[in-house]
């Protein structure tokens, strides 16, 4: 991305973020997400509708080059206003819209709309309904309530024309905001204009999608701080979320996620193929039909961030009829996936019911009543199909405990050749844990298998340990993070591994074992015990020499301490406080 474009859209989160983070004087964390990104939903759905909109008033007035096929030729009205009555009819038909997979907004639900219906004083006449009678403002979350129940529920023919919002669209009327600070919040964001960019008057290579999407993933980052331990149910670290995705490079096929919270996983999916695109010899649009999503979320609001995640974004998906637990309730029973990618939730242990004993699902035995880890990779295994593979985050503990079945059921699944890479990552890259995490690459085809036009090498008896412990950066005081490099090194990694092309163990960063070596370390999976230790750097400067320089450094440094105490006490003397 251009430099331009990066300030833009830093400027863009931190003018959002603190108009929002205004509501946070008046509202839990877990709630105000709700009315902000309802909020960023409207202007985005209107920006897109107008944009649309212009773009065919060009083509019904302007345009008359013979291959476009909307044009309005003035000659065929009898006088202006006719011509411009025609054309205002032409804009309403809501096909022009949907066949760009632009969202049909109806007229009380457009942005300008809502915000001059905002200004007035509560009690004003707004519009009149169907029946002819004035309808008047109650307070201003009720507008936002009916701009997005229209949305949701507007139907032409009895058909709904957004049947893909139907129950998403979050509500704002019931946290109570004042309307004064609503109001404030829909003139900031009027400010903003999701299409046609522009920063220091040069004009930004970034579309309306690209623009909200990146606006409602640093807002779900942004709410995860803010809810702590909470907010990281529904949000999974970009990079984190990239890296699985770069490992398993999910091209086509069905994409599965059991605990996808707002679907970052599904988003950084399209995102790939795009990015991707011209690998493959075919356009991006083309390839996202190869794509098919399937998703579960127990959390009710989390469900609906997810639904509407994928909505804004044009991503066709399947998240079930209704928001479920997916191992008592799993909503695609049916479903065997090419890809399976997840983060759930670490050692759950409130999770076991008595109907999920002798689960068809537990194939390498009986998960721990009291953690889920190991229910979570066999209800996974259980949706991949025969050259499925998958990648989950789980807590490092399952890489080597042994309590309560887990040692047997890792060794049942080792035994069965299913685990091809382990990758350990560093401490602090979640915004909701401590606990340091790992992530299980499993397939059931080590076989041969086909990754992009490559085909991959015959891994059978291989497992690779990545011991990525030591990469990445402190983003701040409490938050690590990686860079792209690091993505790369690790991807490429474990893509030349499993392709056979140039790869090499590397002391301290990977190792592929065999099955004897993993039985030799009773069948804990830790990187850091394959991998071993990196070379250290021999130490050029002899050690004798190397004493008399560091204590000459500690003495002069024991003498500036020694003259800084004299002048914090003589200064302290001089305001009447004596030490002696």
């Amino acid at each position: 991305m251009k430099t331009a474009e990066q300030e833009f859209l830093k400027a863009l989160d931190d003018k959002l973020w603190k108009a929002a983070d205004k509501l946070r004087n008046n509202l839990d964390a877990a709630n105000y997400k709700h009315v902000v990104l309802g909020l960023i939903f409207l202007k985005y759905v209107s920006d897109a509708f107008e944009e649309r909109q212009e773009e065919l008033r060009h083509l019904f007035t302007e345009d008359d080059s013979d291959d476009n096929i909307y044009y309005m030729p003035r000659d065929n009205y009898d006088s202006d206003e006719e011509y411009e009555e025609a054309v205002n009819a032409e804009l309403e038909l809501h096909e022009y819209y949907q066949e760009k997979n632009v969202f049909w907004v109806p007229l009380r639900s457009r942005w300008n709309n809502l915000k001059q219906a905002a200004a007035l004083p509560i009690g004003s006449v707004i519009w009149q309904n169907d029946n002819g009678d004035d309808v008047k403002l109650r307070s201003i979350s009720w507008l936002i309530d009916q701009a997005l129940e229209q949305i949701e529920n507007f139907k032409i023919d009895d058909k709904l024309v957004n049947p893909k919002l139907k129950g998403v669209l979050p509500r704002v009327s019931q946290y109570q905001v004042e309307n004064h600070n609503l109001s404030e919040l829909i003139n900031k964001f009027s400010d903003t204009s999701f299409s046609k960019p522009e920063y220091n008057g040069q004009k930004l290579d970034l579309h309306s999608k690209d623009i909200l999407g990146h606006v409602y993933e640093y807002f779900l980052g942004q709410f995860a701080l803010a809810e702590g331990k909470q907010g990281g149910q529904y949000y999974t670290p970009k990079s984190i979320v990239t890296l699985i995705i770069e490992m398993l490079a999910p091209y086509n096929g069905r994409v599965y996620d059991p605990a996808m919270g707002a679907g970052g996983f599904f988003v950084s999916n399209d995102k790939f193929i795009e990015n991707h695109a011209g690998e493959k010899h075919y356009k991006a649009s083309e390839q996202k039909k190869h794509i098919s999503v399937y998703g579960q979320e127990s959390n009710p609001t989390t469900w609906k961030l997810a639904a509407m995640n994928m909505a804004i974004r044009g991503i066709d998906f399947n998240f079930g009829k209704k928001n479920a637990d997916s191992f008592l309730d799993d909503q695609h029973p049916d479903l065997r996936a090419d890809y399976v990618m997840a983060n759930p939730p670490f050692n759950i242990k409130d999770w076991w019911h008595a109907k999920l004993e002798g689960d068809v699902r537990w194939k390498y035995g009986t998960p721990p009543q009291g953690n889920a880890n190991f229910g979570w990779i066999q209800h996974m295994l259980h949706h991949l199909n025969d050259q499925g593979t998958m990648g989950l985050l789980l807590a490092n503990g399952s890489m080597s405990s042994n309590s309560n079945n887990e040692g047997e059921i890792r060794k049942a699944l080792i035994e069965a050749d299913l685990v091809e890479c382990m990758v350990a990552l560093p401490a602090q890259l979640f915004t909701n844990t401590q606990i340091p995490a790992c992530i299980w690459f499993l397939t059931k085809d080590k076989a041969n298998g086909l990754m992009l036009d490559k085909k991959k090498s015959d891994r059978r008896g291989k497992t690779l340990f990545i011991d990525a412990r030591n990469l990445g950066y402190m983003k701040d005081r409490v938050l690590r993070d990686f860079t792209e490099e690091d993505i790369a090194k690790i991807a490429d990694t474990f893509h030349a591994w499993q392709e056979d092309d140039g790869y090499e163990d590397e002391k301290g960063f990977c190792y592929s074992a065999s099955l004897d070596d993993i039985k030799k370390h009773d069948f804990v999976l830790t990187p850091g015990r394959y991998v071993g230790a990196a070379d250290q750097e021999e130490d050029s400067e002899p050690f004798t020499e190397k004493m008399t320089r560091l204590t000459a450094l500690l003495k002069e440094q024991f003498e500036e301490s020694d003259r800084l105490e004299g002048e914090i006490k003589d200064n302290l003397l001089g305001l009447g406080y004596d030490f002696n």
